[in-house]
């Protein structure tokens, strides 16, 4: 994994122009340039389409009305894993699915599902009808900060039963060691997938139901050992110990 130490300031331009060499920061972006890193016309900038394209840029003008760069050559952005993992996660108490998020990002996941599930927490349901925006601006944040040129999706708040019968990818599902379930190694005996689901229950852990549906639809039941994780630190843990089994890290 590359540690990034410095890098001119990237700004998120979805939709990016072939060859257009004058470029207008979004709303948000633009402001971000101008108000709050308060940079002028001259100054060293990125700017990234979201699908894996990076360029340097120049301010040209920083104003109330507009912020525009003009794109100079690509430059190679953090390169991605060769697995796409999307990581399917139980919706959490408060804010802790921020930082899964956020952290989930930098470590290079290719997409978040967060789901409910029969032990989910009923505030936190009521809280994700809100929550997919803050998320998506997290993950946007996120990408900005660690290098990455690929904006991962943020998916809506889905039901379980939806992400178990379409898991994209190789299907595994994080559980205690009692559900039959398969170690590291094992996981790490075959060769990687072109991509997979990871996923990763509630605070209140998994009802029994739940673990027998995935195992009938072909998921992989996955354990990290005996000791018991906090929900918001399994998902970073079992996607960092999955991708260094699969040579990703």
């Amino acid at each position: 994994m590359r540690i990034l130490l410095s890098m001119p300031p990237r700004f998120h331009v979805p939709g990016l122009v072939p060859d257009d060499p004058l470029i207008d920061l979004p709303g948000e972006e633009a402001h971000h340039l101008h108000k709050v890193l308060r940079l002028g016309a001259g100054a060293a900038v990125r700017v990234f389409d979201g699908r894996g394209g990076e360029w340097d840029a120049e301010v040209v003008e920083s104003g109330s009305r507009a912020v525009r760069v003009r794109r100079g050559a690509m430059v190679a952005a953090a390169p991605e894993a060769g697995v796409a993992i999307t990581l399917a996660v139980a919706l959490l108490k408060g804010d802790k699915l921020d930082e899964v998020v956020r952290d989930a990002v930098m470590l290079g996941v290719h997409a978040i599902r967060p789901f409910t599930s029969a032990h989910t927490e009923a505030r936190g349901a009521a809280r994700a009808r809100s929550g997919r925006g803050r998320w998506a601006r997290i993950a946007l944040a996120s990408t900005k900060q660690c290098g990455r040129a690929v904006l991962p999706v943020v998916h809506e708040v889905a039901p379980l039963a939806s992400i178990l019968a379409a898991p994209e990818g190789q299907g595994i599902l994080l559980a205690e060691p009692a559900h039959a379930a398969r170690r590291l190694a094992d996981l790490g005996a075959a060769p990687p997938p072109s991509a997979a689901t990871l996923m990763v229950g509630p605070e209140g852990g998994w009802h029994p139901g739940e673990v027998a549906d995935a195992m009938r639809q072909g998921w992989t039941i996955l354990t990290l050992g005996p000791r018991t994780l906090r929900a918001d630190a399994a998902p970073i843990v079992a996607l960092t110990a999955v991708m260094a089994v699969w040579g990703e890290l």
